[in-house]
């Protein structure tokens, strides 16, 4: 019992950062109803730039931070314009196929700027162990997971506190009603951009740091990661994407426990499998399902 509990710990703090992966796929998705495929590429390039300053410069962490950061908002306007922007609202398909070009697009680029396999990405600051008990927590696992509680509550109180937050909802619900009320459906898009990628940025460095290395393949496991919490907790739904987020953390720190390594996204798989089989919207999702359903019927 002891040691599934201490796998629950340590699955809902680097669970928390998958949430936050899942909440910037999901707030476009519940504005656009549309996915950006490029996402994870997009932190992995911010990330690939603070680590250029790294090496060739040997800057500190708040430098390789606030790099990350910047890179990926940059790379997130550039997606925003190209992919989501340019193509018309209604080509879903294409600007989801676009979005996936750029993912390829983004991960060459990447390769060219630091063409070695792995590189060092420098830690956070020295890693102490908190015992409770007989549980034990990484300093750096929490201080991610109190950084995830933060942007966490800094998202809801944006949603749901502000104009800006309003104007976001109300597009999600119905874009043409909000057209025609005043709203400026494209700046309120570039906004949400710029300030999921922030979020992003401040992601992939928590992520790394933790890791203290990065591939080409960071990428890719960030948008797989972000779209099966996505999926689990329910498509559409901000208190879906951080329940999903941090049950797959449980269910990765758990398999890869009791089954070991090979067995550990397997496990993810067959959990999202068996969710959207019994759940298709997932575990919170079946609001936005139910009204997608009565909008084709009512069509």
């Amino acid at each position: 019992m002891v040691d599934f509990i201490q796998n629950c710990i340590d699955g809902v703090m680097f669970g928390s950062s998958y949430a936050l992966l899942a909440i910037g796929f999901t707030l476009i998705f519940g504005v656009m109803r549309r996915l950006n495929l490029s996402y994870g590429p997009s932190i992995m390039l911010g990330a690939f730039l603070g680590t250029f300053f790294y090496i060739k410069w040997d800057t500190g962490i708040l430098t390789v931070a606030a790099v990350t950061i910047a890179g990926t908002i940059l790379v997130g306007v550039y997606v925003e314009r190209l992919c989501f922007r340019a193509i018309r609202q209604k080509a879903i398909l294409a600007s989801m196929v676009s979005s996936f070009v750029i993912w390829m697009q983004l991960e060459e680029f990447s390769i060219i700027l630091l063409p070695e396999r792995t590189y060092p990405f420098p830690a956070l600051g020295s890693t102490s162990i908190f015992e409770i008990g007989p549980f034990f927590l990484r300093s750096e696992h929490l201080f991610m997971f109190l950084m995830a509680s933060f942007l966490v509550i800094v998202f809801h109180f944006m949603l749901y506190r502000t104009r800006f937050g309003l104007m976001v909802r109300a597009i999600s619900e119905n874009p043409e009603a909000a057209k025609f009320i005043g709203i400026h459906i494209n700046a309120v898009m570039f906004w949400a951009f710029v300030f999921v990628s922030a979020v992003g940025g401040v992601t992939g460095y928590l992520i790394l740091s933790t890791d203290q290395q990065i591939t080409p393949l960071f990428g890719l496991w960030a948008t797989f990661k972000g779209l099966v919490a996505m999926m689990l907790g329910g498509m559409g739904s901000l208190p879906g994407a951080v329940l999903g987020g941090l049950l797959l953390g449980v269910v990765e720190a758990q398999s890869l426990w009791y089954l070991g390594n090979d067995y550990k996204d397997l496990c993810a798989y067959f959990l999202l499998f068996l969710v959207l089989v019994l759940r298709p919207g997932g575990l919170l999702g079946k609001g936005l399902v139910e009204r997608e359903d009565l909008a084709f019927r009512r069509v």
